[in-house]
């Protein structure tokens, strides 16, 4: 009598006479009450339990959690932990071991033989060219070269299964067209890219990458269908491009002017192979079933993995990626702690909620992509995702200034007009964070858009919302600790995550696709 006496204290204290409030067993689908309950499960998402989580999973003992190794099986089994304590389902029905568990294999491989012949002329791997990602040429395949100087002038081009080449004038270059010009190349369905660099910066850059391509690379299993970049000499642009180094370079440097005119070659073929091996690993997964709409689901994703340790490194060689992207993660079970509190008093979601941390980000997005062509759900019943990758820092623009009240909101728009006022209204509502859309943005180069797990959906044409704060000096450093995270700036947009998951999931109708931006 007095435990109920007490519990009923409780709820009045919040707002909700005992009396009158629904039960586990009786949950309110009014959409009205629901939206007002809301303030108190987001308040149980505080920065110390942000803080509790991480110094757990971005600490040493996690080894930087990198794809099918042992610090990613261990943040696997806390995250399941999480979930299976905080009371969420585990929805992998074919997994009796462990349904919070979605296993796959990936494969893991070295460089293996290497060339590009053009016509009488052979140019080998790791020499007059090194490759960059994963392979598109794991065995020896003929294919016909295409110059393009820019991302946008590929979809003017016939590219579909062909090998494009483009100039790098500087090795600057690299960071900003590489990222475009790869997203486009996939997009319009080429085989592959060549970025031609001058000689002294090919040196240079083959030197920097040198001990990275020794090191194993993680990939789907049976090979990538992504573009393979390769990265090669003006001796190997120029053959390409049917035309000479000395035509090919102004100053030393390869010039697009000069290239447009050349006419590449159709006699090419490409071989860059790879020894592989199989590597387990595993999406983990956290169900809440909603009530009267529990077919529809809303989405909460984050990926887990980061990239591990590098023992060439002098001091520090742990990657412990608490920004990148253990920061996103623990907001997930912070989201799934209050849906599941939520659900427990009663005001569980209309919609069911999926919550999955993803493997294999750091590798090309696999562990989403995985799940995007394995489905635990059907795509159709996919209401939205709500994306979580790098929150808690200040980028530096925002370093300036000392200003971390903001986060980037990227892709709210491009599907789902109603997605983005959803976010814009949440954030005034509750928590008043300074909504930054410069990588919104079609023409930003970083293309960010296309570099975080919520793109697996978006492809699908599933309306995604990606919070993210941006770009430092620790990303993918061993620096990318702890103690540089501001839990509180963390608290605020997990919030904001959790307001607009819980308005998708409780509102009368699923939100319209209604736009298709790129």
């Amino acid at each position: 009598m007095r435990h109920n006496l007490y519990a009923c204290v409780l709820l009045a204290a919040v707002g909700y006479g005992c009396a009158q409030g629904p039960s586990a067993s009786k949950p309110t689908t009014d959409t009205a009450k629901l939206r007002e309950a809301a303030p108190t499960y987001a308040q149980t998402i505080t920065a110390a339990d942000l803080s509790k989580h991480l110094h757990i999973i971005a600490s040493d003992a996690y080894e930087g959690r990198n794809t099918g190794e042992k610090g990613q099986k261990m943040a696997a089994e806390y995250i399941a932990r999480e979930f299976r304590e905080d009371g969420l389902m585990g929805p992998v029905k074919s997994n009796s071991t462990n349904p919070y568990y979605q296993t796959f294999d990936l494969e893991k491989s070295t460089w293996g033989e290497g060339h590009i012949t053009i016509g009488e002329e052979k140019y080998l791997m790791m020499q007059d060219f090194f490759p960059y990602g994963s392979s598109s040429f794991a065995t020896e395949q003929s294919v016909a070269a295409v110059y393009a100087a820019s991302a946008d002038e590929v979809a003017t081009k016939d590219v579909q299964g062909k090998l494009l080449v483009t100039l790098l004038s500087t090795p600057e270059e690299m960071q900003t067209k590489m990222r475009g010009f790869s997203a486009a190349a996939e997009k319009a369905g080429a085989k592959g890219v060549v970025y031609v660099m001058a000689a002294e910066p090919f040196r240079l850059m083959s030197e920097r990458f040198s001990h990275r391509l020794q090191q194993p690379s993680v990939a789907r299993k049976g090979g990538s269908t992504r573009p393979v970049n390769l990265i090669a000499t003006p001796s190997v642009g120029a053959s390409l491009l049917g035309t000479t180094p000395d035509k090919l370079m102004t100053s030393g440097v390869p010039t697009a002017t000069a290239a447009a005119s050349f006419k590449p070659a159709s006699d090419v073929k490409v071989l860059t192979s790879r020894i592989s091996e199989p590597l387990p690993t595993e999406n983990v997964l956290g169900y809440v079933e909603g009530t009267d709409k529990k077919e529809e689901i809303v989405v909460v994703t984050a990926h887990y993995d980061h990239v591990g340790v590098d023992e060439s490194l002098e001091g520090d060689k742990i990657f412990n990626g608490a920004n990148d992207d253990g920061s996103g993660t623990v907001a997930v079970l912070e989201v799934a702690e209050a849906f599941a509190q939520a659900k427990k008093a009663g005001y569980g979601p209309r919609r069911s909620i999926l919550f999955m941390t993803v493997t294999g980000e750091e590798k090309g997005l696999l562990g989403s992509e995985y799940y995007s062509e394995n489905p635990i759900f059907p795509l159709e019943n996919t209401v939205a995702d709500v994306n979580i990758d790098m929150i808690g820092r200040m980028d530096y623009d925002h370093e300036k200034t000392n200003d971390s009240n903001y986060i980037y909101v990227i892709g709210a728009d491009k599907l789902s007009s109603e997605l983005h006022q959803i976010n814009e209204e949440m954030n005034e509502k509750y928590v008043n964070l300074k909504l930054d859309y410069t990588y919104n943005d079609e023409n930003d180069p970083n293309r960010f858009y296309y570099r975080s797990d919520h793109y697996n959906f978006a492809k699908h044409g599933i309306p995604i919302v990606f919070y993210f704060n941006g770009v430092h000096d620790d990303y993918h450093q061993p620096s990318d600790e702890v103690e540089k995270i501001d839990f509180e700036s963390a608290e605020k947009v997990a919030r904001l995550a959790f307001h607009v998951a819980w308005e998708l999931a409780n509102r009368e109708n699923r939100i319209v696709v209604d736009s298709n931006k790129k």
